[in-house]
């Protein structure tokens, strides 16, 4: 005690110093506007500027596992593409008609590469935001995806960035997918819960399939090209007319680690887009007369 009592005698002064400094502080920028809010303003830049770094250094020490599952992936693409290669090889033996037709194909699509900004798990209607916008060529519709599947559609578009709705957004979420090879396809819609499984609805009573079997997108939209993984089959149940099944797909997307998407830009898109607007306006012109 009797130290505690002498370091506070010996240093009174700049210990007073200091609070009458930090109590000034508190009066200058809490009962005046302008220095109020050039303190706003200077914390939100230097709490940006340390999120910014932290995110750095996590996107850092997480790139190896990134890409782990990166070159697992590529090695099953190239797999598939290899049996594919060679069945079509057995069975017309013509090797420069399936690569003709693949570049002709992927000539279509522009890949966009982006960063995701921000990101929400734990709402009804999540969205997802990214580090390009109209200037690098993202457009409204366009689909997002990652190295893993499905992300979701582009929903506003601003100079420098872009506002997704990801799979995960149970109001505005519905992408048409296929089971793949078996060509049986439906909608997939997310419930609210669990951000690793949604549900493929629609699919026909008839259908063959087995639970484990992958699920991609159809390609009967104008947003993303057939292919594009979107999960693996879990729980098949009964619709609620008894009319088709509902399949419990568990996402390949890990929405909870999501950095690295790309923006899907179909060349073709604005085009067919077009013409299905002058379609459905001429057939709702013929029903008005």
């Amino acid at each position: 005690m009797k130290n505690l009592i002498a370091f506070l005698t010996k240093y009174y002064h700049w210990l007073l110093f200091l609070l009458l400094e930090v109590a000034s502080a508190v009066l200058l920028f809490r009962y005046n506007s302008y220095q109020g809010s050039v303190w706003v303003s200077s914390a939100n830049y230097v709490a940006g500027f340390l999120y910014e770094q932290e995110a750095d250094v996590t996107q850092f020490f997480s790139l190896t596992r990134v890409n782990e599952e990166l070159s697992l992936r590529n090695f099953y693409l190239e797999r598939q593409v290899n049996q594919l290669r060679r069945l079509y090889t057995e069975a017309t033996q013509d090797t420069t008609v399936m690569e003709r037709n693949e570049l002709e194909f992927l000539s279509r699509y522009k890949l966009i590469p982006a960063k995701v900004v921000s990101n929400t798990l734990n709402r009804a209607d999540n969205l997802i935001t990214i580090d390009k916008g109209s200037l690098d060529g993202v457009e409204k519709d366009m689909g997002v995806a990652c190295g893993n599947g499905v992300v979701g559609v582009v929903y506003l578009t601003s100079d420098h960035y872009s506002v997704l709705i990801p799979v995960l957004n149970a109001s505005s979420s519905r992408i048409s997918c296929a089971i793949r090879g078996r060509g049986y396809f439906g909608y997939l819609h997310w419930d609210g819960s669990d951000a690793s499984t949604a549900y493929l609805e629609d699919i026909p009573r008839h259908a063959k399939f087995k639970r484990g079997e992958w699920v991609e997108t159809s390609g009967y939209s104008s947003i993303f090209p057939p292919g594009v993984l979107v999960g693996r089959i879990g729980t098949v149940y009964n619709s609620r007319d008894g009319l088709s099944f509902k399949l419990k797909i568990h996402l390949s997307t890990d929405f909870g680690n999501l950095r690295d998407v790309y923006v899907i830009s179909d060349y073709g898109m604005k085009e067919r887009k077009e013409l299905l607007k002058a379609a459905n306006d001429s057939l709702s012109e013929k029903n008005n007369r």
